[in-house]
């Protein structure tokens, strides 16, 4: 998979996940050379949901960040190019200050997150990346404080719901499980379909690619698999809920009133076929009715 349909998708996947909870700014533009952020995020007063349920996530965006994901393991010069990107910001951030007349505190400048499906321990060492146990979950590697920065090591996070939406980044195995997880979710989910979504729409420009690795076609057959599922889910539960709407229509004029009584029996009258509830709704009297199917 080339790193632009991952850029992509990443940009794509971390807007939707975190607009909710603030101003999500993809691809912006900063001083110096001509640089791009990947995400540049501001949390808003009173977030349309709660950031704990985003998980590892959602404890990112507590304050203002940048988040630079990335494909395969970046290079020591990929990270040294994103803390620039970080330090350029600064430099936008300071020259404000000084055009209002107004100090820069340290608290208020953005934290830099690289999210990076492995990180070897040579890497780490070699930025003075140090984990936080204390506050932190394994995986969460923090550069030394001067330089506001944190390298996720996707692959070592703990393989948690609080980890499942950063783990969707990572590769092979990680990723793999983690869409399992995602299938796994309640229907009722919110972001179970939102994020399905998006990971098929992945799966469709991944496939238009001439050129794919074995890595990349065996992602797709998985996704594939992913997608068949939810859709044929995403059929039974119309079926199933066109099936109550009817049973409600009938019980409604055959009795002129959906009382609390009649409600309870529709879950037992929708698992039949629709001749079947329709006969027997027709039929019987509404005794009759609670007594058969009110268990």
């Amino acid at each position: 998979m080339t790193r632009q349909q991952h850029d992509q998708f990443a940009k794509q996947y971390l807007e939707e996940l975190l607009s909710p909870l603030g101003t999500v700014e993809v691809s912006r533009e900063v001083t110096d050379e001509v640089r791009q952020v990947d995400i540049f995020f501001s949390p808003i007063p009173s977030p349309k949901v709660d950031p704990q349920s985003l998980g590892l996530l959602g404890r990112i965006a507590q304050s203002t960040a940048l988040l630079e994901p990335f494909r395969n393991q970046p290079s020591k010069t990929e990270i040294r190019n994103c803390i620039i990107k970080l330090f350029s910001v600064y430099g936008d951030f300071q020259r404000k200050a000084k055009r209002e007349n107004t100090s820069l505190a340290e608290t208020n400048l953005p934290r830099l997150w690289v999210l990076a499906p492995s990180a070897s321990p040579g890497l780490i060492e070699s930025f003075g990346g140090k984990l936080d146990l204390d506050n932190w979950l394994p995986g969460v590697f923090f550069l030394p404080d001067a330089f506001k920065t944190a390298i996720v090591a996707i692959n070592q996070l703990p393989a948690t719901g609080e980890t499942l939406l950063c783990r969707l980044l990572g590769r092979d195995k990680v990723q793999e499980e983690a869409v399992k997880e995602l299938l796994a979710l309640p229907q009722e989910n919110p972001l179970r379909h939102n994020i399905l979504e998006l990971v098929f729409s992945w799966r469709v420009s991944v496939q238009t690619q001439d050129i794919l690795t074995e890595d990349d076609q065996e992602l797709i057959m998985k996704l594939t698999a992913a997608y068949q599922e939810a859709r044929t889910e995403a059929v039974q539960e119309g079926l199933q809920e066109e099936r109550r709407q009817v049973l409600e229509s009938l019980l409604r004029i055959r009795f002129d009133n959906l009382d609390d009584e009649l409600s309870t029996i529709i879950n037992n009258l929708v698992d039949l076929p629709p001749e079947e509830y329709t006969r027997l709704c027709l039929q019987l009297s509404r005794e009759e009715l609670l007594a058969r199917f009110n268990n």
